[in-house]
């Protein structure tokens, strides 16, 4: 192993003891001998399967079949989401031809930050994932199941999938994905429209046009945004079949490899000799191994969040300075869209998942000695699925990359490190993304023009107000203030100042997308303003420093003055109400900061006093 993830593995593992082993106990406790309907009255039983047919019944009552829960997040303006519409009968069918059940146990919501960014609907972006973790544990709740299917794939869909999941750690549970939409028009030509709109040299229209070629059938979106980098991470912790994560939707491999994933799960049930729940499977070299994967792609930011709210389900405890020091370690293989000009069908085409583990396990920066739903070890996700006169089967994936500029090796990386830093200063700690950013741009030092509210820097931009070097200061936007909200509509002007050669920068205690990373960007900003961050503090024209190299985020004020300027309060009441937004209001003051996962689940050790 490198000696640097074996470092941090260890230290996690060191430092998450009681809890991890309170995690154990607690799942243990959850599994009993056979399956838990046997534990159900006649009245429950009865209602639990009264929907079935005559076969599926004799099977429930039997105690001897596996029963598998399903619980999807389809809907149909997803368009990543849209073919789950099918699954639920295919997973049925591969499941009664091996002679047990599958139910659908429930659904989830799933909302789209493409449709929702800049609008209303943002401000429950974040906090949505919380309502899927429950959601899940709510269709998980009847005791009826042996394993589960969980079908999900987009920006906290699987983050909160995967912690209701683990509220059931003692159930084995298979992730299923559907696939990306194939390539549209480049990802490149999408964001040079968006920008000439942002300056006026484009029409709505045009915008509409080149937006509707780039998303333009079902799938997930192509670019290496938070959906994708949900699939990679899953894969990477063994949680989906080998080489199943970027296969198209609406082809014959896609739905073998559901019908596979279905039989898949009645195989790791407690009614047979291979049992492996989640539980088994998700521990500190697991998560160590999704975030080597996430960091070797320069995948989403948004994973800063998720995967320390997903670990702490776990019972896991991983920071920021985890994430710092794998990212050291870790080479950059990959360009795919922000991060280059490719798309993930790009990335397949070039060698895909199988040749990425190749990379890393020959490297030893993955963790082989691993739990998967395919049995000990990450060797096999090395191959690749096909079908071969109709079955499906696994061959060796590539030995080499089949295109260099958009997958590279070990040896010959596109850097040396992951391209994620975590900044720390007089303004708190927050998080940069630094594998999109072009040679020269990780280190900005210039005066802050400061906004409260992402809406004004679209109105000073459009008069000319910021047409000099400056660090863009949007503060309350954090957790607490209004859900912490996607500043992804932000990108466009401000790609634009650093085109017309404007030294730019952001700092932010809101989230950016897993698509950005052209500007530098301080991001996830903690404490936050709202909740008594120095953020507050800050004044139009501080010189601000943001320093990825050095990891340094610091406003250059006199100590003495800087000590008894008072903090600023902001008027977010507007975010407050309508859209639904009132009906998150508890569950926003719940939320903990950005480095401990944005989360509204756990209780504090405060709280259990």
């Amino acid at each position: 192993m490198n000696p640097i993830i074996q470092e941090v593995t260890e230290r996690i593992i060191e430092r998450s003891k009681d809890s991890r082993a309170a995690y154990l106990k607690k799942i243990d406790a959850a599994r009993r001998d056979g399956p838990l309907r046997g534990e159900l009255s006649c009245g429950n039983l009865a209602h639990g399967f009264a929907a079935c047919g005559k076969a599926d019944k004799d099977s429930l009552r039997s105690m001897t079949k596996a029963n598998v829960a399903i619980v999807s997040a389809y809907n149909d303006m997803l368009s990543a989401h849209q073919p789950y519409e099918t699954f639920p009968q295919l997973i049925k069918e591969a499941v009664h031809e091996v002679g047990s059940v599958a139910q659908f146990a429930g659904g989830v919501p799933a909302m789209c930050d493409g449709v929702t960014q800049g609008r209303p609907g943002m401000d429950l972006s974040l906090m949505s994932r919380d309502v899927i973790a429950q959601a899940t544990a709510v269709a998980l709740s009847h005791n009826m199941f042996d394993s589960a299917l969980m079908l999900g794939i987009c920006d906290k869909i699987v983050p909160g999938l995967l912690l209701g999941s683990l509220s059931f750690g003692h159930l084995p549970t298979v992730f299923v994905p559907a696939g990306p939409m194939p390539s549209g028009i480049p990802n490149k030509e999408k964001a040079r429209v968006r920008q000439a709109y942002a300056e006026g040299k484009a029409t709505r229209e045009e915008l509409l046009d080149a937006e509707s070629k780039s998303y333009h059938s079902a799938g997930t979106c192509t670019f290496y945004g938070t959906a994708n980098s949900n699939q990679l991470i899953v894969e990477t912790m063994g949680l989906h079949l080998p080489g199943s994560s970027f296969v198209n939707p609406g082809t014959e491999l896609r739905d073998a490899l559901t019908k596979a994933a279905a039989v898949q799960a009645t195989r790791l049930t407690d009614l047979g000799t291979e049992y492996m729940p989640i539980g088994h499977i998700v521990d500190e070299k697991a998560m160590v191994n999704g975030l080597v994967a996430l960091l070797a792609t320069g995948g989403s930011t948004n994973h800063t969040m998720h995967m320390i709210a997903v670990a702490k389900a776990a019972g896991i405890q991983v920071t920021w300075d985890d994430f710092s020091d794998i990212s050291d370690a870790v080479p950059l293989l990959t360009r795919i869209y922000p991060n280059g000009s490719a798309d993930i069908n790009h990335f397949t085409a070039a060698g895909g998942m199988a040749m990425l583990f190749k990379e890393l396990l020959g490297a030893g920066l993955l963790h082989n000695d691993v739990n998967t739903i395919c049995g000990r070890g990450l060797e096999q996700y090395t191959k690749e699925p096909k079908l071969k006169d109709g079955e499906l089967v696994w061959v060796d994936g590539p030995k080499e990359s089949m295109d260099p500029s958009v997958l590279a090796t070990v040896k010959e990386p596109f850097s040396s490190h992951g391209g994620l830093s975590v900044l720390d200063g007089n303004l708190g700690r927050g998080v940069i993304k630094t594998s999109a950013l072009r040679e020269g741009r990780s280190i900005i030092k210039a005066p802050a023009v400061v906004f409260e509210d992402q809406f004004e820097l679209q109105s000073a931009f459009k008069a000319g107000e910021l047409d000099k070097d400056c660090v863009v200061v949007v503060r309350f936007q954090g957790p607490k203030a209004i859900g912490m909200p996607e500043l992804h509509s932000l990108t466009p002007p401000l790609g634009v100042l650093q085109d017309r050669g404007y030294k730019v920068a952001l700092v932010t205690d809101g989230r950016m997308s897993g698509a950005s990373g052209k500007v530098p960007a301080a991001i996830h900003v903690t404490p936050e303003a709202y909740a008594g961050g120095d953020l507050a503090k800050v004044q139009n024209g501080d010189i601000i420093e943001l320093n990825a190299e050095t990891g340094v985020l610091q406003v250059h004020v006199d100590d003495a003055e800087w000590a008894k300027r008072s903090k600023k309060t902001a008027d977010i009441d507007r975010h407050l109400e309508g859209m639904g937004r009132e009906l998150f209001a508890g569950m926003r003051n719940n939320l903990t900061g950005a480095e401990e996962g944005a989360c509204s689940l756990f209780r504090t050790q405060e709280q259990r006093k």
